[in-house]
């Protein structure tokens, strides 16, 4: 069983179904709402814990209605949660999702106390670091503390896997030359390297812009393609399995927190732990809502 540590985001997620998207100053019925539990870092810690993986989360939560039923939701999955913050005068992070008929999805987040993560809250629970197989980050928290953790983690012979999402162009090198493996899309890949991905010629070219950086492990997901991998000398792209996707909310999240839960510390089974992500996310995307769509272990085997 691995052990995961996720510093990352914590939101309450507000969807609404619409049968299409709604144009500029259009007013349209949804058909449904609802909420439920989101946040990219949140989303990989229950795509891992509910692969059996032992996990734990750093993060942060408003001292409010919105924190508490986060918290309480990822205590029921038993993730551990001792190194998430409860801050006054904070608000909880909260995404907004519409999703259409085509499962086709538009999000917009307020960040809150995600962004008031600091480097000293992450070194109070440096042991947790220390004590992991793999460390996990995004881009829906303050990087600075993002930073920090990795540094923990790499001093310590944790490995660190980085999902640069939502793409930032200018990532700081203190954090890449800390990064083990990274995750990008194709999207966020072009806008980190300056590279266009449009076959495998152009993944190779992006691999080897991230392998001179000193990242070991390069994963780019591809969408309905699957995902292409290249890490000591070997490469190569595993498809994803094809089903009718209905919400793709959290997709991207259960692949990589899925992965994570099977993943060997030297990536010797990179290609097989792909393959797993993939056919979680396959699940998730024939379900609605973040956390709800999130598949377990006996649904995958």
């Amino acid at each position: 069983m691995n052990r995961v540590t996720v510093i990352g985001s914590i939101n309450l997620d507000t969807t609404l179904r619409v049968p299409h998207m709604p144009k500029p100053g259009e007013t349209i019925h949804a058909k449904e709402h609802f909420t439920a539990g989101g946040g990219k870092g949140a989303n990989q810690a229950v795509a891992a814990k509910r692969s059996d993986a032992d996990t734990y989360f750093i993060g942060a939560v408003g001292n409010d209605a919105a924190g508490e039923m986060m918290i309480d939701l990822l205590s029921q999955e038993e993730i551990n949660v001792n190194a998430v913050a409860r801050l006054d005068r904070k608000s909880t992070g909260q995404a907004f999702i519409t999703v259409d008929d085509e499962g086709e999805n538009i999000i917009t987040i307020f960040a809150g106390a995600n962004m008031d993560i600091t480097p000293k809250h992450v070194g109070d629970y440096k042991e947790i670091i220390k004590k992991s197989d793999f460390v996990i980050a995004q881009f829906e928290s303050a990087i600075k503390s993002t930073i920090e953790a990795f540094k923990i983690a790499k001093a310590a012979g944790v490995r660190t896997i980085l999902n640069p999402a939502p793409a930032l162009k200018d990532v700081p090198e203190e954090l890449l030359e800390v990064t083990d493996m990274i995750a990008p899309n194709e999207t966020e890949t072009e806008i980190l390297t300056g590279i266009k991905v449009t076959d495998e010629a152009s993944l190779i070219e992006a691999a080897e812009y991230f392998h001179n950086i000193g990242i070991e492990a390069v994963l780019i997901t591809l969408g309905s393609k699957g995902a292409f991998y290249h890490v000591n000398g070997q490469t190569g792209i595993v498809p994803a399995f094809r089903v009718k996707a209905v919400d793709t909310t959290a997709a991207g999240d259960t692949f990589i927190g899925a992965l994570s839960s099977v993943l060997k510390t030297d990536f010797s089974n990179l290609e097989d732990a792909i393959r797993y992500g993939n056919r979680a996310s396959s699940l998730t995307v024939q379900r609605f809502g973040a956390q709800p769509s999130i598949p377990f272990k006996q649904e995958l085997i």
